[in-house]
């Protein structure tokens, strides 16, 4: 039985199952944060296309409606 406990202690086949789950976690909170930065940048974007679809009016002149996003001051084309 002793035998049995010092063979599990010295095991570290269960540190690379923990490594990897550190890993993973990690990336899955690094794409969390970069959804949470990038997600009010492409709303504003997909609201500004959504207007710009809506008011233009392809039977006269298709891009008389549009607006111009770059001047907008939630986009950074720079």
């Amino acid at each position: 039985m002793k035998a049995m406990i010092q063979n599990f202690a010295k095991s570290e086949s269960g540190a690379v199952t923990v490594d990897w789950v550190v890993l993973t976690a990690a990336l899955v909170g690094l794409g969390l944060a970069v959804m949470a930065v990038v997600s009010a940048g492409v709303e504003n974007l997909s609201d500004d296309i959504g207007n710009s679809l809506a008011n233009a009016n392809p039977e006269t002149s298709p891009f008389a409606g549009n607006t111009d996003i770059t001047a907008t001051t939630d986009i950074a084309l720079d």
